[in-house]
């Protein structure tokens, strides 16, 4: 159910029945042939499909996050940690002002880790609401299906290409691209990692079939699910 299909009068009234609510975080970045946004694309639509049956509210991914090492791939955008954090700090206390006291934040980013650790802090200071950080696409459940289908996965490869994060009209290559050194991957700027990666993919074929895909997503609505439907304790 997303928020923004109510008006503040809708909401108010479904407090009185609900005080769950879901935050999808990702950014805007390069992800080789997919969207740029796939990350806040994923992060909202698994939170939502997983969110309907519950009638629990699920507001827009915040669609900006911490990808530095991006900003030589044009279109890709980073906020300093300290102002992301912040924007997430008074996200969560707007929602918990407006009364949500079990907010389940599904992170759709890797760069967005330093957000997990803040909501540790930020619930120290908020006694009686809490908050659950569920990084969607590496959950237990999840990661052991992608793994299943295919063990060469990463950023912009075939494990974020789903009918929803491609680009009408674009046709990935069909090889298996080798896997980066990580290692390396970490200590490159910005211009140095866009010429390590080429096109953006850190390795792994770019697509697979759209039932390799249907399996994984199955996964992954059915975990997300779950972090709403457990005790809150």
């Amino acid at each position: 159910m997303r928020i923004f299909e109510q008006n503040w009068m809708q909401v108010e009234a479904n407090l009185e029945r609900e005080t769950r609510a879901v935050l999808p975080l990702g950014s805007t970045e390069q992800h080789a042939y997919l969207s740029m946004g796939t990350d806040a694309i994923l992060a909202e639509r698994v939170a939502v499909q997983a969110a309907e049956p519950l009638r629990v509210p699920v507001f827009p991914a915040l669609a900006y996050g911490i990808s530095p090492y991006f900003r030589a791939y044009p279109g890709s955008v980073s906020l300093r940690v300290d102002t992301y954090l912040a924007v997430v700090r008074d996200v969560l206390d707007s929602l918990a002002g407006s009364g949500f006291r079990r907010i389940l934040v599904v992170n759709g980013h890797g760069g967005n880790a330093p957000a997990q650790a803040l909501t540790g802090e930020w619930m120290a200071d908020h006694p009686g609401v809490k908050v659950r950080f569920h990084n969607w696409w590496n959950a237990p459940r999840t990661w052991a299906k992608v793994m299943e289908i295919d063990p060469v996965a990463s950023h912009g490869s075939w494990m974020e290409n789903f009918p929803w994060t491609r680009i009408a009209g674009v046709s990935p290559p069909s090889e298996r691209k080798p896997m980066v050194d990580l290692d390396h991957v970490r200590l490159c700027d910005p211009p140095s990692l866009r010429d390590l990666l080429g096109d953006g993919n850190y390795g792994g074929y770019h697509q697979r079939p759209d039932t390799d895909m249907d399996a994984i997503w199955k996964v992954a609505v059915e975990e997300t699910r779950d972090m709403l439907e457990r005790p809150w304790v």
